[in-house]
């Protein structure tokens, strides 16, 4: 699965440290994320979206091989 978390976080101007504070994870985890090396929980990427004003389907998008 793709994200597009890292891009969100410059438009709204947050690092990893704050969005990790804004969800209650680590920001190990929104690096993990990042990286495309962790696959959030669907309560995590709610947050995620919340915290950007989107919908899920605008932060994460399915690849082919998932």
């Amino acid at each position: 699965m793709k994200n597009n978390i890292k891009v969100e976080r410059a438009i709204k101007g947050l690092t990893q440290e704050d969005l990790a504070r804004k969800i209650s994870v680590s920001r190990q985890t929104i690096n993990a994320m990042e990286a495309n090396k962790y696959v959030p929980s669907t309560v995590l990427a709610l947050k995620i979206a919340a915290v950007f004003g989107k919908v899920v389907e605008d932060i994460f998008t399915l690849e082919k091989t998932d």
